[in-house]
């Protein structure tokens, strides 16, 4: 068994036993059954809402295992870094947030699978509620706005690098690639792991895809900036006219034409 493994069956374990907790579920990659030495483990964890306002919950995660470091992430996870650089993300909630599982795009692998307690039904009906695969842009309205936030984020990079902000015009075309892969997988099909794009591309998506997408990547100097934000347009370009054709979307030349002026000479 991997150390992994060995961490979501002492979770399993400790959420059975603890009897005020109401519900938990994994997700990630353990639960979609492609874990390897290198995944995360992650969890939700949903008390009793009496009991939820005075949870230790350091407390509650050194009974997993030895950590070496935990943090509040920005997104209010605690990140907890156990041996071997292991990542554990756990979202503590109450019972009252289950209903909101409800809200979630998709479920991220089938219910038995991320289910690890279910008291009360609840967490079974929120999950079962969801689709298996998030919905996809479609609609003409739909790819407008997904190509058009990629030319967002690929102006602001040619921007601010051509006024020194070199580190700033990196940190924009990484926004921009991640519009970039959507694209690429929505005009290829390969759409499996649409909301996290850059998962597995090197395996999910073709090796001229990966090849090309690699150019989009860069070192914060004016020269290789310039050619990241070329090549980021020469992709982009090609998959939003293809995906403009399937769904009968307007292309917007002059922008085009701007673009294709600007990243000429990279």
């Amino acid at each position: 068994m991997l150390p992994q493994e060995h961490l979501i069956a002492r979770v399993r374990e400790l959420c059975h036993a603890d009897e005020n907790l109401v519900a938990a579920l994994t997700y990630g990659s353990f639960a979609q059954g492609e874990g390897d030495a290198h995944s995360d483990v992650e969890f939700w964890l949903f008390f009793a809402t009496d009991h939820a306002r005075a949870l230790d919950h350091r407390g509650w995660l050194d009974r997993v295992g030895p950590i070496r470091y935990m943090v509040l992430n920005e997104f209010g996870t605690h990140v907890v870094f156990f041996p071997n650089l292991i990542r554990g993300e756990f979202h503590f909630a109450t019972a009252d947030d289950i209903g909101s599982v409800e809200t979630w795009p998709a479920r991220s692998a089938p219910t038995d699978r991320m289910i690890v307690l279910d008291r009360t039904g609840a967490l079974r009906r929120a999950l079962d509620a969801l689709p298996a695969q998030p919905e996809l842009p479609t609609s003409a309205e739909d790819v407008d706005e997904l190509c058009g936030r990629f030319a967002n984020w690929l102006t602001l990079a040619h921007h601010v690098a051509q006024r020194g902000e070199l580190l700033r015009a990196v940190d924009a075309l990484s926004h921009a690639q991640r519009y970039l892969l959507w694209m690429a997988r929505l005009a290829d099909g390969r759409t499996g792991y649409w909301l996290t794009p850059s998962r597995r591309v090197e395996t999910d998506l073709g090796a001229e895809v990966v090849r090309n997408l690699r150019h989009t990547v860069t070192v914060a100097e004016a020269d290789a900036v310039a050619r990241a934000v070329a090549a980021a347009w020469v992709c982009g370009r090609d998959y939003w006219a293809r995906l403009a054709d399937r769904v009968g979307c307007e292309l917007p030349r002059e922008l085009f034409a701007e673009l294709d002026s600007v990243t000429a000479t990279a």
